[in-house]
């Protein structure tokens, strides 16, 4: 019994007591607890970064699309430049570049 009456009266407030066990489910022991919460928020937060990229590539990719259907000049440099096509009287001469760390 002594040592009930050092308890201070907030911990023995059955209010208190059960908002404190609450808190303690709903950030530690829970499922959805607060550190799933923030790697979740994180996770959405990289997802709409790669959203918005891929938007960006999908514009990108249907002007493209729209010059070649429309530009037959755009379609030839387009097979030229991707496939190194060549007309019948032409000749291809592929130059690669040497990087600067093959120096002996």
């Amino acid at each position: 019994m002594k040592l009930l009456t050092h308890i201070p009266a907030f911990l023995k407030n059955k209010y208190f007591l059960s908002l404190a066990i609450f808190g303690v489910v709903i950030l530690f022991l829970d499922k959805n607890d607060f550190f799933a919460q923030m790697d979740r928020r994180k996770e959405l937060r990289e997802l709409e970064q790669s959203k918005q990229h891929y938007t960006k590539e999908i514009a990108t990719e249907r002007k493209e699309l729209e010059a070649l259907k429309n530009n037959p000049a755009t379609l030839e440099k387009y097979a030229r430049e991707k496939y190194f096509m060549k007309r019948d009287n032409e000749e291809l001469f592929l130059i690669s570049e040497k990087s600067d760390n093959s120096k002996n």
